[in-house]
């Protein structure tokens, strides 16, 4: 029975292990992020380096279902556009595998996309291989990068989930403000605030 149980401890330990080494470590404040390219529902791929001389960019992992990203779908779309013209392009990916949440399809997101006329890349991580590098674990969960890919926020877009015209902190755009004045975003990191991201078991 003890030869059992250690045993059965031992293979435990194995996967727990072969997990965490194979996990990446997710980014951190100062680290530089890794360029992606994914499809985007109006039929082309999107990367980083596509924007050249962007002078930041808004990364912003949310979904079609969660009725956390649906309450921000307005208030993203605004910053894409109020933003774009001040040099900072905003990127919404869809984290969720379709096959766990069938609503974040692809299909389903190009049907959104025009619903809503989204005015950015609404972009799709198949596969799942981007959020866990960034360490997303919400939707929605944003990040804030200068020109050189370097993380300077982790966090909510604002501190009003509910309602906009009721928020007192925006997290986001204070951070982009704090960015274009040569300062350090205060706070650096908040709490995202939503669903969990749909995976595999």
């Amino acid at each position: 029975m003890k030869k059992i149980a250690s045993l059965l401890l031992f293979a435990a330990f194995v996967v727990t292990t072969a997990f965490t080494i194979n996990a990446p470590t997710p980014y951190k404040i100062g680290d530089t992020a890794t360029d992606f390219k994914l499809k985007s529902v109006d039929g082309k791929t999107y990367s980083m380096s596509d924007y050249k001389s962007a002078k930041g960019f808004i990364v912003v992992f949310t979904c079609n279902h969660c009725p956390f990203a649906v309450k921000y779908e307005d208030r993203i779309n605004d910053l894409a556009k109020k933003y774009k013209s001040k040099g900072y392009i905003l990127l919404a990916i869809n984290p969720n595998d379709p096959a766990v949440q069938a609503e974040d399809s692809f299909e389903l997101m190009k049907v959104r996309a025009k619903e809503k006329g989204f005015a950015f890349p609404y972009l799709f991580d198949e596969g799942q291989k981007i959020y866990p590098q960034y360490g997303a674990t919400k939707t929605p969960h944003a990040f804030l990068l200068d020109k050189n890919r370097v993380v300077k926020y982790i966090g909510a877009i604002d501190d009003n989930v509910d309602s906009a015209k009721d928020v007192k902190e925006k997290y986001l755009e204070n951070a982009i403000a704090a960015l274009e004045s040569g300062k350090t975003p205060s706070p650096e990191t908040t709490k995202a605030i939503g669903c969990t991201i749909k995976a595999k078991k």
